[in-house]
């Protein structure tokens, strides 16, 4: 279906099943298929982006100009932007992916009974996933390649404004599908625009996915989460905070709270709030700001950080509950160690926190008493994606409690089932 037939489209519930029918039909088949079918999928559809470069990259122009066009920010340009060397990334995700461990059928745990029962607890495929997020074409390759590696099917439902970008990475993973000959629609994009196909995915198509995974901002999280009908993995906001104490190093400080927020300032591991214990206000507050400022970031401060730079606007309370995804930075100073995981605790999404010290009694204090998916010291907030943490790729950064917490990879999209084996034996 063309994008046009799509968009003329008036009955999307029925769209949407058809989607949800192909899907199950295609997750029985993915499910047991060989780690070397999968892998060869893999490796497949990283030759096909290569080889669509030129296409590709064509087609995310068409979404830059109509982004351009809509007065998009350039934070969300930059988040749309594919270029040769992101596309790089992508073909080296997938071949990541395709090189990771196959997850089905490992056993997790095994164990004898006294009665000759040999139980094992083995990883099996979640079934379909529905996979919504917003404007980066990069998640359509990390999520259907994700899936594709732990047995699932995936529908995905990308943003209107990166559909032809898309629409193109999809058709490279489907290649890879049919050239390693299993199913087509074990990947699916969602081929309309209209808003009324969230809402069906969210019902859960008619029994037939089994997970969503929401990727975007407050608005879209706060949809999923109050009218799914079926599980969700929260990706929530990344609202991160980098605390600087009172034992920190000076160049450390710098040279990570810089890279941490201005590295780049769209994605959801970008530092959004500075916490500064009072008596490094003196020797380390002006230099971290100044080399922040040099590289265009705006400071918003409370009256310490104002009263000592005059660049920085006054700080508001709204300021401490955003999640800027741009070259804007709220900076605090704070009494205590003990101040600064209050604030956190407070204000923070749980999606990743830094502490830049030298005493590890504080550090060890920061990881115990913050609660957050990810926790980092002396190193950028930036390392909270799921690449960089050795998984090839990521779906999101979960921040609920419940089976996947930070990175989604291949592990997170699996669950389990137990393998019970016997010689005759009956319960008394």
């Amino acid at each position: 279906m063309s994008l046009a037939e799509a968009r003329s489209v008036e009955d999307v519930p029925a769209l949407m099943l058809a989607l949800g029918q192909r899907a199950r039909a295609a997750a029985g088949k993915l499910a047991i298929a060989t780690a070397e079918r999968k892998h060869a999928a893999l490796v497949g559809a990283a030759q096909a982006v290569d080889a669509r470069r030129a296409d590709i990259l064509a087609a995310n122009a068409i979404d830059l100009r109509e982004a351009v066009a809509k007065g998009m920010s350039k934070a969300f340009q930059d988040r749309l932007l594919l270029t040769d060397a992101r596309l790089d990334g992508i073909i080296g995700a997938l071949r990541t992916i395709a090189e990771l461990p196959d997850p089905v059928g490992a056993v997790i745990a095994e164990w004898d009974r006294p009665n000759g029962l040999h139980i094992e607890r083995v990883r099996t495929p979640l079934g379909v996933i529905g996979v919504i997020y917003e404007s980066r074409p990069n998640v359509t390759a990390d999520a259907g390649a994700l899936c594709l590696k732990a047995g699932n099917a995936v529908i995905l439902r990308g943003g209107s404004d990166s559909v032809h970008s898309s629409r193109l990475l999809v058709e490279c993973l489907r290649t890879g599908l049919a050239q390693a000959g299993l199913p087509q629609d074990s990947v699916q994009l969602v081929p309309t625009t209209d808003r009324a196909a969230v809402g069906e995915m969210l019902k859960g198509l008619g029994g037939t996915i089994d997970v969503i995974v929401p990727r975007g901002g407050k608005s879209l999280v706060a949809r999923v989460q109050s009218e799914a009908r079926v599980p969700v993995f929260a990706h929530l906001e990344g609202l991160v905070h980098v605390y600087i104490d009172r034992s920190a190093d000076l160049d450390k400080a710098v040279s990570v709270t810089l890279n941490a927020k201005m590295r780049r300032t769209g994605i959801c591991g970008a530092a959004e709030t500075l916490l500064v214990h009072k008596d490094v206000v003196a020797s380390h507050l002006r230099p971290i700001l100044e080399a922040l400022m040099e590289k265009g970031c705006e400071i918003r401060g409370d009256e310490t950080v104002t009263r000592l730079v005059p660049q920085a606007r006054p700080a508001t309370e709204e300021d401490w509950q955003t999640e800027y995804e741009d070259a804007i930075i709220s900076v605090k100073v704070v009494d205590s160690l003990e101040a600064a995981i209050a604030h956190i605790e407070h204000y923070s999404s749980h999606h990743t926190e830094a502490i830049i010290a030298e005493d590890p009694a504080a550090v060890e204090k920061f990881f115990a008493e913050i609660d957050s998916a990810i926790l980092v010291h002396n190193a950028s907030t930036q390392f909270a994606d799921g690449g960089e943490f050795g998984f090839g790729g990521e779906i999101g950064i979960a921040t609920g409690k419940m089976h996947a917490r930070g990175p989604v990879g291949v592990e997170q999209l699996t669950s389990f089932k137990y393998r019970v084996r016997g010689t005759g034996q009956l319960r008394p």
